[in-house]
């Protein structure tokens, strides 16, 4: 099996994921993330879960100031995106990046125009995308967000991928060697990002004319919402929950392969939760609430590290006999509850532990896939679109993604995670115990 892996399996995994296109869409994602936390806590100051505290800043105003620091960090994360991709882009080809990144941000908003009314005072529209001379009065912020977001990526990279070819090929304006190198590099993109532009401005073009819609109108309606509907599934839940640890058993990370791929469009669910929380004060199926959204995936599937491995932490720290597991137990459990568990993956082991792998693979599934399903049927709210950073210990985790019932859930779920992997560590704890034995009694010969 191991051979297999490594050989057929592993291989074609690693070429994919470390191609151009995701090794972009990876790094260039996380240009977003402190952005996104930023948003998420101005988030749940503006839509304080607890309804005195709410009301009280409704009442004096507050809640409208943190819903404007909330609008230009969480609500345009798309704009990080599209930046983001394209700088990675091009800075791993070993060109000057900026330039890349703002003509990536120009044609994503030359493609747009507004498709939400705008009104006066007296509820008037006064533009709208019905009013064609209006149309560049302003920029439509509900395409900054999450609906955005795939247009975003796949203007990010087709922008990153042309820019590049360009500068490869030399078609640029050349200026003399005695020119200051601000001002040649300005020179320099001009000839791709001009074409770049044209290109997109052609698309907008194309797109009026034959549907008086645009392309990032397109690309949500046909990609976007599709994506969204596949992931936000149980089978999406199942595989994202199976492959994390599968990859981690044979010492590749998971976690980040799983998440490079996944991320935008668990990113992009999260987001729309964030806009529904924030227009409505909760989220619901009826107002087109997601369940997988990226929260869920990082406190219910990696939270305290991939394969939910506190309970491995716990048992080695209180319960363990041999001597190894007991001075890993405590070197592991305080990275253990910020969810770092690289010492526990490599020093017990567990990767390429085959008594370990069956607890370290069902457990993040368990956990995933009941709490989709409790979610589904009501039990569980759904959660809020907020984002914490990873490394928020759980149960404060689960309060702030979801409130009480989520926190109080994420602790019955740890809680159980402790006994599906006691049988087998307790077993492995046995071995290690009676090797150390042995050898104690061959030194002592």
């Amino acid at each position: 099996m191991q051979n297999f892996v490594n050989k057929k399996i592993l291989p074609p995994v690693m070429r994919f994921v470390n191609t151009k296109a995701i090794s972009a869409l990876k790094d260039g994602m996380i240009v977003s993330l402190p952005f996104i936390m930023i948003g998420s806590v101005f988030l749940l100051l503006s839509s304080f879960p607890f309804k005195p505290v709410a009301d009280w800043m409704n009442k004096t105003g507050l809640a409208a100031y943190f819903t404007q620091a909330y609008n230009a960090s969480f609500g345009i994360v798309a704009i990080f995106a599209v930046v983001g991709i394209a700088y990675v882009w091009v800075k791993n080809e070993g060109f000057d990046p900026l330039p890349a990144g703002l003509t990536a941000l120009v044609s994503f908003f030359v493609v747009m125009h507004p498709t939400t009314a705008v009104m006066n005072g007296s509820k008037t529209v006064i533009s709208s995308s019905q009013a064609p001379s209006l149309l560049s009065d302003f920029i439509d912020r509900s395409w900054l967000g999450g609906q955005g977001m795939i247009a975003a990526i796949i203007i990010g990279m087709i922008t990153g991928l042309v820019y590049s070819w360009f500068l490869r090929h030399k078609i640029t304006i050349k200026l003399p060697d005695q020119v200051p190198p601000a001002v040649a590099g300005s020179f320099t993109s001009l000839i791709p990002a001009f074409v770049i532009v044209l290109f997109w401005l052609l698309i907008y073009i194309f797109f009026d004319l034959t549907s008086h819609s645009t392309l990032t109108q397109w690309i949500y309606r046909v990609i976007q919402t599709p994506l969204q509907g596949m992931t936000d599934s149980f089978p999406g839940v199942l595989a994202s929950a199976f492959l994390v640890p599968f990859l981690w058993f044979f010492g590749v990370h998971g976690s980040v392969i799983v998440s490079g791929i996944l991320s935008p469009i668990l990113q992009a669910n999260a987001l729309s939760n964030a806009a529904i929380f924030k227009a409505h004060g909760v989220v619901t199926a009826a107002n087109g609430g997601h369940i997988f959204i990226q929260p869920l995936f990082d406190q219910f599937g990696t939270v305290t590290g991939a394969g939910m491995t506190i309970g491995v932490v716990v048992y080695m720290t209180f319960f363990a006999r041999s001597t190894q597991m007991r001075e890993l137990g405590k070197l592991s459990i305080v990275p253990g509850f910020f969810n770092i568990n690289e010492p526990t993956l490599f020093g017990l082991p567990i990767v390429l532990n085959p008594l370990l792998a069956i607890p370290f693979i069902i457990t993040p599934i368990l956990s995933m896939t009941s709490t989709y399903f409790l979610i589904k049927i009501g039990i569980l709210p759904y959660l809020t679109g907020v984002m914490v950073p990873w490394t928020t210990p759980p149960i404060i985790s689960g309060f702030l993604i979801g409130g009480w019932q989520i926190a109080v859930w994420q602790f019955i779920v740890l809680f159980i995670s402790f006994f599906i992997y006691w049988p087998f560590v307790k077993k492995y704890d046995g071995i290690l115990y009676m090797q150390e034995q042995k050898n104690l009694e061959n030194k002592n010969k």
